[in-house]
């Protein structure tokens, strides 16, 4: 069977003595599952009695798409008799004493750290569609390919698939790969629809007739572009919030404080005229007492009220409150009734959170919210989080909530400091004007 010129690429990673991780793909049609299940058969027959991971989002996916491409292959191959599959037992048993396990890897709220795979010993791993899991699946199951290397002179190796995505795969693969800052034991290949010559023209044909964001993903394998339906602030939005031109400053200046949760990560303050952020500062690992300082400092400097003031009120943030005597945002709480028709209605939000992050959303893709910002860093990660800012359960009906914090950090790997402190400028917005103190 002859493989595509970038999937013996891959082989060639697959079978150094320096690759731990790669990943493979980043569009659609590249021959991805197909590479991943001849590496688990070459593997298996190469070494008996080894084991061997095939994983996907869940389990039910997995079984539909990539085992039946397993499948097809092998009978292709003509080595069906070498194997049996044990519905029950989700695994793939050779005769030599091999074996693939089937596993599920989504992030399960009864299971947070993976514990059902915690006695699991692997000799390596193929995850199917990579980017539909959390980057701490991907690491657990890195961490248990120890079975048998010694045995067999091997390295550990886990081998990933995937579409373009803006989480954890486009920060620690595709952004390195492109900086040529990959660490030796990662290595990314991209392969494109065009790449592959068995693929039928009207297949080709359908990717180039997908809506811009698929196509640039699925057929250009564009990493900048995100397709998912809960998606709230599309890029050329979020490239306008940096660059655009179209936002006069206003009067009012505001400040919004997101203060570190337990004292964790960072202090976020960002300084406001009207809907122009002019300025940013930030604080590691702080005190209280610190960060009171820090904004009575940038109070005083450029004119901002304490009634113009909000921090994050949830944990450490709410002695930042009662020092500070500003106001306090709980994001849980319930979200503040909108004026229609001189009535005040409680609109259709979970908490307050979700209402300023979805309405400051909305602004943000009509162009009329800007950051006045050189520093690349800043832009890039702030960025990052805003292609974050998502709707939960986007195909439920009921009320309407954003995905929340601590999902966004297991997407990224870092946690989100950024989107807080733009999210509750709208909080002014929003208050009643009987209860603003002059």
């Amino acid at each position: 069977m002859k493989l595509l010129p970038k999937q013996e690429n891959a082989v060639y990673y697959l079978k150094d003595k320096e690759t731990n991780e790669l990943l493979y793909g980043g569009a659609a049609g590249g021959g991805k599952s197909a590479l991943g299940c001849l590496w688990l058969i070459e593997m298996c027959q190469k070494y008996p009695n080894s084991r061997w991971l095939m994983g996907r989002s869940k389990l039910k996916a997995l079984k539909e798409t990539t085992l039946n491409t397993f499948f097809e292959l092998s009978t292709a191959l003509g080595i069906s008799e070498q194997f049996t599959y044990n519905a029950q037992s989700n695994s793939i048993n050779w005769v030599n004493g091999s074996q693939i396990l089937l596993k599920d890897l989504f992030l399960y709220p009864s299971d947070p750290n993976f514990d059902s795979l915690g006695s699991l010993e692997i000799t390596g791993a193929f995850i199917d569609e990579c980017n539909q899991i959390v980057y701490k699946a991907w690491q657990i199951v890195t961490s248990r390919c120890r079975f048998k290397l010694k045995e067999f002179n091997l390295i550990p190796k886990v081998l990933g698939s995937c579409n373009p995505s803006k989480n954890w795969t486009y920060k620690y693969f595709y952004k390195p790969n492109k900086l040529n800052e990959l660490p030796k034991s990662r290595k990314f290949i991209q392969a494109l629809p065009t790449d592959n010559p068995h693929l039928p023209d009207s297949y080709l044909e359908s990717l180039r007739s997908l809506d811009k964001n698929s196509k640039q993903r699925l057929y250009y394998g564009n990493w900048e572009y995100d397709d998912d339906p809960a998606t709230l602030i599309d890029l050329d939005s979020i490239t306008d919030y940096w660059n655009g031109r179209q936002v006069k400053e206003g009067e009012t200046k505001y400040m919004t404080i997101d203060v570190a949760r337990k004292g964790k990560d960072k202090t976020v303050f960002r300084l406001w005229k009207g809907w122009v952020c002019f300025k940013r500062f930030s604080m590691d690992i702080s005190r209280i007492d610190e960060v009171v300082t820090k904004a009575e400092e940038l109070q005083f400097e450029y004119g901002i009220s304490n009634s113009n003031t909000i921090a994050d009120e949830d944990g450490v943030g709410g002695g930042v409150v009662d020092y500070l005597g500003c106001k306090g945002f709980v994001n849980n709480s319930r979200p503040i009734k909108e004026s229609i028709a001189d009535e005040y209605i409680t609109p259709n939000y979970d908490n307050l959170k979700s209402q300023c992050s979805i309405e400051m959303a909305k602004k943000i893709v009509k162009k009329e919210v800007v950051e006045l910002c050189h520093d690349t860093t800043i832009i890039e990660i702030t960025s990052e989080e805003m292609e974050q800012v998502k709707i939960k359960d986007v195909d439920k009906d009921g009320k309407l909530g954003v995905v929340p914090k601590d999902k966004v950090k297991e997407m990224i790997g870092r946690s989100p400091d950024e989107w807080d402190s733009i999210m509750m400028r709208y909080y002014f917005e929003l208050e009643p004007d009987e209860y603003v103190i002059y």
